[in-house]
């Protein structure tokens, strides 16, 4: 007789992940209230009350981009079809990746917009080349973030060349890992299936037609917000994550130890360290590319500019947050790779702006 052996350790371990999540919960929560808090745990109260304050500034930074990236992913998963994005769209590598970082210009979001917007145009069958340029690129590559930048720099070379590197360091990117590779090797199984069209009654299934002329505005509506609503709260979850892990970094790794470490090169080193402390600054605020050029003006007097451009260019394509909501997209050796080479690109781009601007 053949003997079934049944893997229960998964859901084990979720049983567990249940039973003592809520419960660190409510002890996180008792602790930053200070209410009947032991002297000695006072520390940690105040601690946490930090992590709670920077918390809910981040998340509720994101939450309007999240929002106005959903709505652009409804739109187009109900007025794009897959045959008008082939129609416009280059099928080869290169022209999808340029493409696909140009087309923030036309869809303005951040980095929390950009991914459910990638997401639904690779359900449409846009090349992976296209999604991984426009996920990466989309955050920097728009007009807000043009204006915001030389306004806060008041020159808008700076803005021009942040907008350069990115949609070359993007488009590099999207050729690299989405040409030549398969989709399945690249993308998730969520971004993988094709958007399913609406059944109706009314359909002639025989002459594969649909009537959607006497559909009601109000089911339709409807349909849209449930939509939207699955694809809101799905993301709504990595953006918690990711906002949680950024401000428990932010609380508990006090941003001046990074900056001290600016002190600390040597020679050749100097620029390079620069560069790569404040792209972990950027990494660790997870700060909104439409306000970061204002924060990024802050450190031009502690840093070189080749360091405050790799801030600029580094932190929208790849921070906490964001890199969270890329594996809801893209597999995590998929996520691997845009990561180590946006910081390789990142710091390439922070070297060229040393000598460039010093």
């Amino acid at each position: 007789m053949a003997v079934v052996s049944v893997d229960v350790q998964p859901k084990t371990q979720r049983k567990w992940l249940l039973f003592f999540a809520p419960l660190i919960g409510i002890l996180g929560l008792w602790l930053a209230s200070g209410w009947l808090v032991p002297s000695n745990l006072a520390p940690l109260t105040n601690k946490l009350q930090g992590l709670v304050t920077t918390f809910q500034g981040i998340f509720i930074e994101a939450l309007p981009f999240l929002s106005a990236g959903v709505i652009v992913s409804v739109l187009i998963g109900e007025f794009v079809k897959p045959q008008h994005l082939a129609s416009f769209v280059p099928q080869n590598a290169f022209g999808a990746s340029i493409f696909g970082s140009l087309l923030g210009l036309l869809f303005p979001v951040c980095e929390c917009g950009a991914i459910p917007t990638s997401r639904r145009l690779l359900r449409k069958g846009a090349p992976a080349s296209m999604g991984i340029a426009f996920a990466l690129a989309a955050p920097v590559v728009n007009p807000i973030v043009l204006i915001s930048t030389s306004i806060a720099f008041g020159d808008v070379r700076w803005a021009l060349a942040r907008v350069g590197f990115t949609i070359i360091i993007a488009l590099t990117i999207g050729l690299i890992i989405g040409a030549g590779i398969k989709r399945e090797a690249i993308l998730t199984p969520l971004a993988l299936t094709p958007d399913v069209e609406h059944d109706h009654s009314h359909c002639d299934h025989d002459h594969g037609a649909c009537d959607h002329s006497h559909e009601q505005p109000k089911g339709r509506l409807a349909g849209l917000i449930a939509h939207g609503s699955v694809e809101f709260f799905e993301m709504a979850q990595y953006l918690v994550m990711g906002s949680l892990l950024a401000a428990t970094m932010q609380t508990f790794i006090p941003q001046s130890a990074l900056l001290t470490l600016n002190d600390s090169g040597i020679g050749f080193f100097a620029p390079l360290l620069g560069i790569v402390v404040l792209m972990l600054v950027a990494v660790l605020l997870s700060v909104c590319s439409t306000v970061d050029a204002f924060l990024a003006l802050s450190f031009l007097g502690l840093f070189h500019p080749g360091a405050v451009m790799a801030f600029l260019v580094f932190g929208p394509m790849i921070d906490i947050k964001s890199t969270l909501m890329l594996t809801t997209t893209f597999r995590r050796s998929a996520v691997l790779a845009m990561v180590v080479l946006a910081a390789l690109f990142a710091i390439i781009a922070g070297l060229i702006s040393y000598v460039v601007l010093i």
